[in-house]
C-alpha cells in the first residue's frame, strides 16, 4: 500500500447505486466537479443486486393521489417515519420518473395495471407502477455520467473521512493496485446503501457493507430507525441469495427438509388465511397475521440450516398471473430454473428502513455532509411500502447532489493534512462472521430479552479482543486486503452495537420490529430511536 495519489473535486459521492448514480448526474448538472466512488463496480449495490427479476418504481397516481399516498405511507411507518420528509418524498416521486424517461432509461408498465399482484406491499390499491430494467438503466445512466463528466472511481474503498473547522474537507480511499487515495473536496454524499453487511445471510451483494452509515456517525451525523428492517424469503438453495416472489406463497407448499412433511402442521393457525395475506408482501411484519408463516420458516432456518424445501402446486402451473410468469420466465432465463424445480428457502436480511437521518435538503446537520438513498433513514418507518426504495434513491439522490453541488458552490478546497489512521486487527475477516451469525440469531424475526443482551455481551468481548490484537498502522506494511477489513470490521462493531441496544430498548413489536417477549404494540413507545455519538436514546420529542 505504498502507492498513493491525490484528487481534488467539488462532491464526492460514496455508492454507486441508483441514489449515488442519480446524486452524481445531477450535482454534475449543476456544474459542479462530480467524483464517484464505488468499493466495487460502478451501478452497484441493492439497485443493481443481480438476484431479483427487476425493481418495482412506485408513485401517486396522480396530483390527487399524493395525500393518500402520504398518509399511507406515515400509517404503514407506524409512526416512525418523519411527516416532513415524506411529504418531500412523495412530492418529488413524478418528477424523478420524468426525469428517468427524459434520460431514455427505460421503464416497464404493467399490461393488467389494476391486477391486485400490483398492489405494492402493505398498500390498499393500485399506484403508478413501473419496472426498473437493470440493463437498460445502465445504459442510459451511464451516458449521462459521461455527458456531465462524472469522475469515476471504481474498485475505491472509502475508509475514512476527515473535516476542519466543522465541515467536511475530504476523504481517504484505498484501492487494490494504486494504494491510498486522497480525496480533497468541498461536499460528500453518502450513498452507500444500508446494513446488509452486518448480517449472515442477506440478499444484498458484498459491496453493501454499512461502511457509509459508520463514516457518517464518526462525522457526528445520527442514525435512526436502526431496528427496522426488511426480512424476507430467499433461496438457500439452489443459486443461493435469489429473491423469492411473495406472490406464490398461496400457491406453494412448504415441507421439512428432513421428513418432507408440512411445516405447516395443525395448531390452531388459520394457515389458509396466513399465506394469502403473506401473498400481498415481500418482508415480514408483525402487524398482520401473515406473521406466523414467517415465524416457522425461520424456527425451521434455525434448526436446519437448508431453511425448507418448496414445492409450487399445479394451480399454479397452468395459470400464472402476469406478475407471476415475468418471474418465472426471469428464473428460467437467468437462473436455469424452472416452476418444476424445488427450491429451499429461508429468511435472510433485505433491505434497511433506518440509517442516516437527513432533512429535506438531504442533509445530515454535518456541514458539507450530505446523504440519500437506503443508507438513510425517516422517510420509511417500522414497514415500507414495496416500491418505495427505488423511489427513494430516485428523489433523494437528486435532491443531496442539488444540495451538496449548492454548498461547494460557496466554498474553496482545503488541503488539509490528511493523517491515516487504520488499527489493522488480526484475524479482522473471522470476527467480521461472528458478528454477522450473532445479528442473524439475534435481530432478525425473533428479538427476545435474554438472547440481545448476551448479544451485547459478546460484542463487547470481541471489542475487546479486537484492541489486544490490533496492530498500529505503517504505511506499506499490511495488504489492501488487511486494511479494508479491519476498517470493515470497526464499522460493524459499532453498528452492531448500536443495532441491539436499539432492539433492547423498544420493549414492544411494531411493524417489522418483533419481541417475542413483547408481542405487542405498546403507545409509551411511540418515539424513534437514534444513534448519536455512539450513545443510543429516545429522540426528544419536538
Amino acid at each position: 500500500m505504498e502507492k498513493s495519489r491525490t484528487i481534488k473535486t467539488d462532491v464526492l459521492v460514496i455508492g454507486a447505486g441508483i441514489a449515488g448514480v442519480m446524486a452524481a448526474i445531477k450535482a454534475g448538472e449543476q456544474k459542479a466537479d462530480v467524483t464517484l466512488a464505488s468499493c466495487t463496480k460502478i451501478f452497484s449495490g441493492s439497485s443493481f443486486y443481480p438476484g431479483t427479476w427487476g425493481f418495482g418504481l412506485v408513485g401517486p397516481e396522480d396530483k390527487e393521489d399524493e395525500k393518500d399516498f402520504i398518509d399511507t405511507i406515515l400509517n404503514v411507518g407506524m409512526g416512525m417515519a418523519d411527516k416532513t420528509l415524506v411529504e418531500t418524498f412523495v412530492s418529488h416521486i413524478t418528477e424523478g420518473i420524468d426525469k428517468l424517461r427524459k434520460y431514455e432509461v427505460p421503464l416497464k408498465e404493467a399490461e393488467d395495471k389494476g391486477a391486485a399482484e400490483f398492489i405494492p406491499c402493505f398498500d390498499h390499491k393500485n399506484r403508478q407502477w413501473n419496472g426498473l430494467l437493470q440493463a437498460g438503466a445502465k445504459e442510459a445512466l451511464s451516458k449521462q455520467l459521461e455527458k456531465n463528466h462524472i469522475n469515476l472511481l471504481p474498485d475505491v474503498e472509502i475508509v475514512q473521512c476527515f473535516k476542519n473547522k466543522g465541515r467536511m474537507t475530504g476523504a481517504l480511499g484505498i484501492h487494490r493496485e494504486q494504494g491510498f487515495i486522497r480525496i480533497f473536496c468541498k461536499s460528500i454524499i453518502i450513498a452507500s446503501g444500508g446494513l446488509g453487511g452486518l448480517f449472515k445471510y442477506r440478499l444484498n451483494t458484498d459491496d453493501v457493507t454499512s461502511m457509509g452509515q459508520y463514516l457518517a456517525m464518526e462525522m457526528g451525523a445520527t442514525l435512526v430507525n436502526l431496528e427496522f428492517m426488511q426480512m424476507m424469503p430467499g433461496y438457500l438453495n439452489p443459486c443461493p441469495k435469489t429473491v423469492f416472489n411473495e406472490k406464490v406463497f398461496r400457491y406453494s407448499e412448504f415441507l421439512d427438509c428432513e421428513t418432507k412433511k408440512s411445516i405447516f402442521e395443525e395448531d390452531g393457525t388459520d394457515w389458509e388465511r396466513a399465506l394469502n395475506e403473506r401473498s400481498t408482501h415481500g418482508p415480514f411484519t408483525s402487524r398482520m397475521y401473515s406473521k406466523y408463516v414467517d415465524f416457522r420458516i425461520f424456527r425451521h432456518c434455525m434448526k436446519d440450516e437448508r431453511g425448507v424445501t418448496v414445492h409450487y402446486k399445479d394451480a399454479l402451473k397452468k395459470n400464472q398471473p402476469e406478475f407471476i410468469k415475468t418471474y418465472f420466465d426471469w428464473l428460467k432465463e437467468k437462473k436455469n430454473l424452472t416452476i418444476e424445480d424445488d427450491i429451499q428457502l429461508g429468511i435472510f436480511y433485505h433491505a434497511s428502513n433506518g440509517g442516516i437521518m437527513i432533512d429535506s435538503d438531504a442533509a445530515t446537520g454535518v456541514e458539507g455532509l450530505f446523504a440519500c438513498g437506503e443508507a438513510t433513514g425517516g422517510m420509511h418507518g417500522a414497514d415500507r411500502i414495496g416500491g418505495l426504495s427505488t423511489a427513494n434513491g430516485l428523489v433523494f439522490g437528486s435532491i443531496a447532489g442539488r444540495s451538496a453541488a449548492e454548498y461547494a458552490k460557496k466554498l474553496d478546497i482545503v488541503e488539509t493534512e490528511m493523517e491515516i489512521d487504520i488499527p489493522v486487527v488480526k484475524d479482522a475477516a473471522r470476527w467480521i462472521e461472528r458478528l454477522r451469525q450473532l445479528n442473524f440469531e439475534t435481530a432478525m424475526i425473533f428479538r427476545q430479552d435474554d438472547q440481545i443482551r448476551k448479544t451485547l455481551a459478546e460484542i463487547e468481548e470481541i471489542e475487546q479482543k479486537t484492541k489486544d490484537s490490533t496492530t498500529s498502522m505503517g504505511t506499506d506494511e499490511f495488504s489492501y486486503e488487511e486494511l479494508k477489513t479491519s476498517c470493515r470490521l470497526r464499522a460493524i462493531l459499532a453498528l452492531s452495537k448500536g443495532l441491539n441496544q436499539a432492539v433492547l430498548m423498544r420493549k414492544e413489536s411494531r411493524g417489522s420490529h418483533y419481541r417475542a417477549d413483547y408481542p405487542e404494540t405498546d403507545p409509551e413507545y411511540g418515539k424513534r430511536i437514534v444513534l448519536h455519538n455512539g450513545q443510543t436514546e429516545f429522540e426528544i420529542q419536538k
